[in-house]
């Protein structure tokens, strides 16, 4: 299995053709996972928040998920998420390629490297995106005729609380355009195992302080319904653009530990 399709909120619902259900044991627990075709391409579909939304984006096991992913030979993830718009450009339906991150998380395991026999690993995230799997987005968007905005930080921060006007307008000093919950660690630990890893973000909502009504999930669900065939579009579309080469840094990402 050689792609997959990490789903966000609501994105869960996205249809795989021939589906089977299959179960991986990791060091860090047992991960449930779909096999299935989107278009052509067969690919292995995770759950990011489980069977039903039963995991908040702090207990989410991010390590046992990306671990899963790489023993079954995975070298690309798609990964969508819901995220809100801290800046004016940003409004509600856009879909971004973000390039960069801000980490506000503070109770998350961040590493598979915590010394012992697996070594310890200070990873390069200089481009924490794959550049390659990134392009493949952009030029499968235009191929659906579906608009992306290319390039945004993402600030992650630890939930499940929504954020405080205050750090909304602390993020958006520090050069931040959308945050949410769950991209960080799991992009750092697709690195650290030699995947190729992209985030298509899908603004569901504004930030407190810019939208000046309460906010609440049942928002974000309902963006994310609406948004729903676009995103299916877009993936099909990438799918038909990935081949196996990984002509990126990231495969290198883990190789000072040889691990995998």
């Amino acid at each position: 299995m050689n792609y997959a399709l990490i789903g966000g909120t609501g994105v869960e619902k996205l249809v795989l053709k021939k589906t089977k259900q299959h179960r991986v044991d990791t060091p860090y627990g047992n991960v449930s996972l779909d096999i299935g075709e989107i278009g052509m391409s067969e690919v292995v579909f995770l759950k990011r928040h489980g069977t039903g939304h039963t995991y908040p984006p702090h207990r989410i096991n991010y390590r046992a998920n990306i671990w899963a992913l790489k023993t079954m030979g995975v070298k690309k993830i798609l990964a969508t998420g819901a995220v809100g718009s801290i800046v004016d450009e940003l409004t509600i339906g856009d879909i971004v390629l973000v390039d960069q991150f801000l980490d506000f998380t503070k109770n998350r395991p961040l590493t598979f490297y915590e010394g012992g026999d697996r070594g310890v690993l200070h990873i390069d995230v200089t481009e924490p995106y794959c550049p390659v799997l990134r392009n493949n987005i952009t030029e499968g968007a235009v191929r659906a005729g579906i608009k992306v905005k290319n390039g945004g930080v993402y600030v992650c921060t630890e939930g499940p609380r929504f954020e405080t006007p205050a750090e909304i307008k602390m993020f958006r000093l520090l050069g931040g355009h959308l945050v949410g919950m769950t991209g960080v660690p799991e992009v750092v630990l697709a690195r650290e195992l030699g995947m190729c890893y992209a985030t298509i973000a899908l603004v569901t909502n504004q930030a407190a302080g810019i939208n000046h009504e309460p906010l609440t999930h049942a928002e974000v669900i309902a963006s994310m319904n609406l948004l729903s065939n676009t995103v299916a579009a877009l993936v099909e579309s990438t799918c038909k653009l990935m081949d196996l080469d990984q002509r990126c840094y990231c495969a290198t990402g883990n190789k000072e530990t040889g691990l995998f």
